[in-house]
């Protein structure tokens, strides 16, 4: 189990499964939540490959904070098959964070996650 600075650990299954989505492609999402109770993050659900945005964007709560990664492919102008994995820190009812390395989207509602 990881340990950050702030005291909060992280499962080491959270490293596993995102391990597994980037290098593997194992898995369309992964949503991580923070037990209170144990002071650690944790995985909460993985979405099949096969699994949509639409599926994703359910799995979120509507009245909890939630931590997610979600591989997003997509076909450049130059018909290249390409994919970029996404960190999202869902803030229910509040904002949503869209966090790629290049660029971010900041979104305050369910609705304009499409």
């Amino acid at each position: 189990m990881a340990n950050a600075a702030s005291g909060m650990a992280v499962h080491d299954d959270c490293k596993l499964r995102f391990l597994e989505l980037k290098a593997k492609r194992t898995y369309r999402f992964i949503v991580f939540k923070i037990e209170e109770k144990q002071k650690q993050v944790v995985v909460e659900k993985v979405g099949e490959p096969t699994q949509s945005y639409e599926d994703f964007t359910a799995s979120l709560p509507a009245d909890e904070c939630r931590y997610a990664v979600y591989d997003f492919d997509f076909v450049t102008e130059e018909n290249c098959q390409k994919s970029r994995i996404f960190f999202i820190a869902w803030y229910a009812l509040i904002q949503t964070y869209a966090l790629d390395v290049c660029v971010c989207v900041c979104v305050c509602a369910r609705a304009r996650l499409s």
